[in-house]
């Protein structure tokens, strides 16, 4: 479907070890593996032909890697703010582990001990959103999974907690958009691999 309006376009970067392994990776700079990167190559093929007025990327190894083996590292910005959530005392652990000795949490409910919460996460987000709305072409953004769930939730409105409804893969495509003008803002294709 085309669309005459600015589509911002997610990718979450490719495999690591610890993605893999379902261990919460936020500020840790862990290496792509070999699936991740060859994913990552894959990114350029789908990506081919499309025109963007501006390539972003967090911080980490793992977007930045997964940036430039796409095809788009030579002219892309790095933007602290997409850095993916601060897990804090929960850096490195897999939700099993933090469940065991926290029965019931919930990321984005609960918020990580010496790290962010989801209004934390939300407030990042929300300052993405604003340069993105004063950007009037479509943008190209490599991040990680829980921060780009938050910015999906805030671009249409709903509290960062909401990002909790959404998933991503390694290596996935969204596009968030609008519908009939700029003050529709929806999710236009979501989590394609």
């Amino acid at each position: 479907m085309s669309n005459a309006f600015p589509e911002i376009y997610l990718v979450r970067h490719g495999e690591t070890e610890w993605s893999l392994s379902g261990r919460h990776t936020g500020r840790s700079d862990i290496p792509l593996t070999a699936n991740g990167e060859a994913a990552a190559r894959k990114l350029a093929d789908r990506l081919a032909g499309l025109a963007f007025s501006a390539v972003w990327s967090s911080p980490s190894e793992r977007a930045r890697k997964t940036c430039a083996l796409a095809g788009f590292g030579s002219g892309a910005v790095i933007k602290d703010d997409l850095a993916e959530w601060d897990y804090g005392a929960y850096e490195g652990i897999t939700t099993k582990a933090i469940l065991a000795d926290r029965p019931g949490w919930q990321l984005f409910r609960d918020g990580c001990p010496k790290g962010e919460f989801a209004a934390d996460v939300g407030a990042r987000a929300d300052a993405v959103i604003h340069a993105l709305r004063q950007t009037a072409g479509t943008i190209l953004i490599f991040s990680s999974s829980h921060f780009l769930r938050v910015l999906a939730a805030r671009w249409l409105g709903l509290p960062p907690e909401d990002g909790s409804r959404f998933v991503l893969d390694t290596a996935s495509i969204s596009v968030l958009g609008y519908e009939h003008d700029l003050t529709e803002p929806v999710i236009r294709r979501w989590n394609q691999r």
